[in-house]
């Protein structure tokens, strides 16, 4: 979650920075986003679909395949195998 704050806080402040010069923000329009979107979801159609077609339910075609990390990234407050649940790294902790 702290590094989805972190990057929220960046954009804030080069936005901030944007409007101070009057310059006006390259970031693409809202059709490109819905773009990218649908080439993420593409990718995992065919993996997905292989396994409902094998027998699965869709949560486990999902799950088996990684789609949902694919495309939505590590969602804040959910940890990988093996993570501890902290900010810290593992190298960390073990002092």
């Amino acid at each position: 979650m702290k590094l989805y704050a972190m990057s929220l806080g960046a954009g804030l402040l080069v936005g901030i920075i944007y409007s101070l010069m009057n310059v006006r923000s390259p970031a693409p329009p809202l059709i490109a986003l819905l773009g990218l979107l649908g080439m993420l979801v593409g990718e995992q159609v065919i993996p997905v679909g292989k396994r409902l077609l094998h027998g699965s339910a869709f949560s486990t075609a999902c799950s088996e395949t990684q789609a949902t990390a694919s495309v939505l990234g590590q969602l804040p407050g959910r940890q990988g195998p093996g993570t501890p649940a902290t900010d810290k790294p593992a190298a960390d902790q073990q002092a």
